[in-house]
């Protein structure tokens, strides 16, 4: 399985912002899993994906050719795939990951976490999202959740698109326990009965 993680990209965040990213990173590596993430080296996308790489894990790295340029790119990834643009680079990670966690970030992370919550919400995959509010730092965010569906912006239903967990021990009991749905190719008889 391949997780994809959303966080920030800067250095200056506090400590437990990056412990959980550590955290993230150690997880992934300790299942026998791959991380798939924005491909820098800096603030908690590099803390994920050198604790995946010191606890023997694999990391598969997406960044745009603009961004590698300015010395961000982890040239230490396992797979290091260059994009033209970050709609490509967005792509590619949803389709190579098979369950999305988002950590602390800014308004790169906000954009990806929206963004494949929409796509979810519509159909184009079923991958499980886990939003992981260390120290109520989404708290805000949440807040605004609640106002969309309390006006009847978004239907009540929908709040199931994004598992919200308070650590990243919660984001691993449920990926531990997560089977993925069979995809409509292999269904058989009995599943459709």
């Amino acid at each position: 399985m391949n997780i994809c993680v959303y966080c920030a990209s800067s250095d200056l965040v506090p400590e437990p912002y990056k412990a959980a990213a550590r955290a993230v990173g150690a997880g992934i590596a300790q299942r026998g899993w791959g991380l798939v993430y924005g491909g820098g080296s800096v603030g908690l996308m590099g803390a994920v994906a050198r604790q995946v790489h010191a606890e023997g894990g694999s990391v598969i790295g997406i960044i745009p050719q603009a961004l590698l340029d300015r010395e961000v790119g982890y040239i230490d990834a396992d797979e290091l795939v260059v994009t033209l643009t970050m709609r490509e680079r967005k792509r590619i990670m949803d389709e190579r990951s098979d369950a999305f966690v988002t950590l602390p970030g800014g308004f790169g992370t906000l954009e990806e976490l929206l963004e494949i919550t929409t796509l979810r919400q519509l159909a184009y995959h079923d991958k499980p999202i886990f939003l992981v509010n260390v120290d109520g730092f989404y708290d805000p965010l949440l807040a605004m959740f609640d106002q969309i569906f309390a006006q009847s912006f978004a239907h009540e239903r929908h709040r199931r698109l994004v598992t919200v967990v308070r650590s990243v021990d919660e984001v691993f009991a449920a990926l531990d326990a997560y089977t993925p749905p069979l995809p409509p190719d292999a269904a058989t008889a009995s599943d459709l009965a």
